[in-house]
């Protein structure tokens, strides 16, 4: 490999996977920014664009970069692919003879140094660019500049002053004269659909949705595929995108867990989902109680009908009774007593569930998990949620996604991975679209600031999150001790804050016991037992954030910049309970104000950087409270007050700019 640095020196380019070895991502019609450190020998002046290269080939219009800061010698500028698939961008640096000798016709022509030459120099060299310019963008403003230069009768300054107009700058902005350009290699650049960033999910089990004693025998009858899609009208109306199944498949019945993860079942327990196969099959089946493969496909056209898409969790694990205990032994890791090693997470112990050794037979569960998934591929999944990725070899999953993706790259994969940070971004630099994230666990300012600045910036271009609020396995203290208001504060958080977000059935009813003080674990945890609820009553009695969840959803769809994950940027507020930021798309503006604290009504000035956000300092615009419909004018210092239960934040969209107002701008 050649490590000669180019004539132009381009270095350090950005955004950078892996060392180019894996692609950035983006989805189509996403906004990324692509930098480069780009300098040169001496004082002559250099410039760079960026060049994006589409799947078939085609190099598009150059995009100029820009020096991020002066002297820093960082060069940026924000590209735009338009459509799917596998592209490539580099950086071009180039000398920049007109700017060089603008730059110095500047200083010698009001000296009268050189004049003559200066002069004849810049006639050269714009007669040379000319001939880049087409007809019809500007080619005859910079001839003109060019008979203006060469002609002895002028005064200097005037002539000086042909070269550098408004319309001559224009045309060689867009048409520059490059010399000793140096391209930087081909970056990969994978593109994906816009369900891979933006998206709304909501978790359900089936099995709840419809249990019901039965009289006659007073047992606990589960749920069905055919009553959970009852349900899936109302989750539409929420505005999810979105529907997502833990496991649907036979559940074993060896070291069955019963209520409240007890090691012994009653005979009436439905065992955990997540303790897959029993003699009714494995993988590729559907548990008898939850009904036929065929009502799996009318649950999913019902979900489609809705404009929802159907996730399936995938969880790589076996129950003691799975078919492929029997059939391939060497797929599990046997015990100096021979018997097979149960799962185990410490101090956690799944005794129900045995897991996979991967190293005897990679080939041969690459090959099979590939076929598990095309087998619900051809029931109409497109999305899979996978459990525990991060139990499993990252070379595996590498090998199953790019399978998978090779011919069907419109299926994605979300990465159910609490895990350490460098597992979690090998995770997404081999495949994963999507990671869950430790946002449940980041609640401070501080916390969150840092946070999700990491998020959408630093990993923004390989890893994108999934901000559940809460799930089957996570109950946070904060949900906990913080009741209604929590809820209602972690909601617009993760709504705003990242462009998928996700939450558990319950979170809309504010179920917040635990099975015990200090643990995060649900209490009758619909893990391990049936959980109907009365969502009807729930919403007569008022104790439902439904109505919330459901604005929420329709202002993401309704503003392009909650659709994006890179343009989060935070502001300054004066109370450290108070949180502020900002989304821009264009014209299109989204300014959250949050109170994080669910006990106590806080106040606070937010000063905004006017020029996130489109504005300048001085700037005074009227703003909309998405949330109450309420109108304000705002500008860089602004008055909140946040109650909780009432206005737990603002979510203001920016109208149109307006003269200043007399007096402070507030809430």
């Amino acid at each position: 490999m050649n490590s000669l640095i180019g004539r132009i020196p381009v270095l350090d380019v950005s955004p950078l996977v892996d060392c180019g070895r894996k692609p950035a991502k983006a989805v189509a019609g996403e906004t990324f920014q692509v930098s480069a450190t780009v300098f040169r020998e001496g004082h002559d002046a250099v410039a760079a664009n960026v060049v994006l290269t589409d799947p078939a080939g085609r190099p598009g219009p150059f995009t100029p970069m820009r020096e991020l800061a002066p002297g820093t010698d960082r060069w940026g500028a924000d590209v735009t692919p338009t459509g799917e698939g596998h592209w490539t961008y580099h950086v071009e640096a180039w000398s920049d003879p007109v700017a060089t000798w603008r730059h110095e016709a500047g200083i010698k022509i009001p000296a009268g140094i050189d004049t003559e030459l200066v002069l004849a120099e810049g006639a050269a060299l714009h007669e040379r660019a000319a001939e880049g310019v087409p007809k019809d963008e500007g080619r005859e403003a910079v001839l003109a500049a060019v008979d203006a230069l060469r002609d002895v009768h002028g005064e200097p300054a005037a002539r000086l002053a042909a070269a550098l107009a408004a319309e001559v700058r224009a045309a060689l902005a867009a048409h520059p004269l490059r010399e000793l350009v140096t391209a930087s290699r081909k970056l990969p650049l994978l593109v994906e659909r816009e369900r891979a960033l933006f998206g709304s999910w909501y978790e359900m089990f089936p099995r709840s949705e419809g249990a019901h004693v039965d009289e006659s025998t007073g047992r606990v009858v589960s749920g069905t595929l055919r009553t959970a899609a009852e349900r899936l009208p109302a989750i539409a109306a929420m505005g999810f995108d979105v529907v997502y199944l833990p496991p649907i498949h036979p559940i074993g019945t060896t070291h069955r867990k019963g209520p409240n993860n007890a090691l012994t079942a009653g005979p009436d327990d439905p065992g955990v989902p997540w303790a897959i196969g029993s003699a009714d099959g494995g993988h590729d089946a559907v548990h008898p109680e939850l009904g036929t493969i065929e009502d799996f496909d009318a649950f999913v056209a019902r979900a489609r009908e809705l404009r929802m898409e159907v996730a399936l969790d995938f969880a790589l694990q076996c129950s003691p009774d799975h078919p492929w205990v029997k059939r391939r032994p060497a797929w599990f890791h046997h015990r100096a007593d021979g018997s097979i090693a149960y799962a185990e997470n410490p101090p956690k112990k799944y005794q129900d569930i045995y897991p996979i050794a991967f190293d005897k037979d990679m080939r041969g569960l690459v090959r099979e998990t590939v076929r598990v998934l095309r087998h619900w591929m051809a029931h109409g999944v497109r999305i899979f949620r996978v459990d525990n990725p991060h139990t499993k070899p990252v070379v595996f999953w590498q090998k199953v996604i790019a399978g998978i993706n090779r011919t069907d790259p419109d299926v994605i994969f979300l990465a159910e991975a609490f895990t350490r940070p460098a597992m979690m971004r090998t995770l997404a630099s081999v495949g994963f679209q999507q990671s869950y994230t430790y946002f449940t666990w980041r609640n401070t300012k501080q916390e969150l600031t840092d946070y999700l600045t990491e998020l959408s910036q630093e990993t923004a271009a390989c890893m994108r999150p999934n901000l559940f609020v809460n799930t089957p396995d996570i109950l946070h203290a904060y949900l906990q001790e913080g009741g209604r208001p929590a809820f209602e504060v972690r909601a617009v958080l993760a709504a705003t804050l990242s462009p998928t977000w996700g939450m558990y059935a319950g979170y809309e009813l504010c179920e917040n016991t635990p099975v015990k003080p200090g643990s995060e674990e649900y209490l009758d945890s619909e893990k391990y037992q049936l959980r109907p609820r009365d969502w009807a009553a729930a919403e007569r009695e008022g104790r439902s954030i439904a109505p919330l969840v459901t604005t929420l959803n329709r202002l993401r769809r309704r503003h392009p910049a909650l659709r994006r994950l890179r343009n989060l940027r935070f502001h300054h507020a004066d109370n450290d309970a108070v949180l502020a930021y900002s989304k821009r798309q264009g014209s299109n503006v989204v300014l959250v104000v949050v109170n994080l604290d669910p006990h106590h009504t806080q106040e606070a000035t937010v000063s905004l950087d006017m020029p996130e956000l489109g504005l300048d300092w001085h700037e005074t615009v009227p703003v909309r409270d998405e949330l109450t419909g309420e109108t304000y004018h705002w500008g860089r210092s602004n008055y909140v007050r946040l109650e909780p239960g009432v206005a737990p934040a603002h979510v203001l969209v920016v109208l149109r700019p307006s003269p200043p107002i007399g007096g402070s701008p507030t809430s």
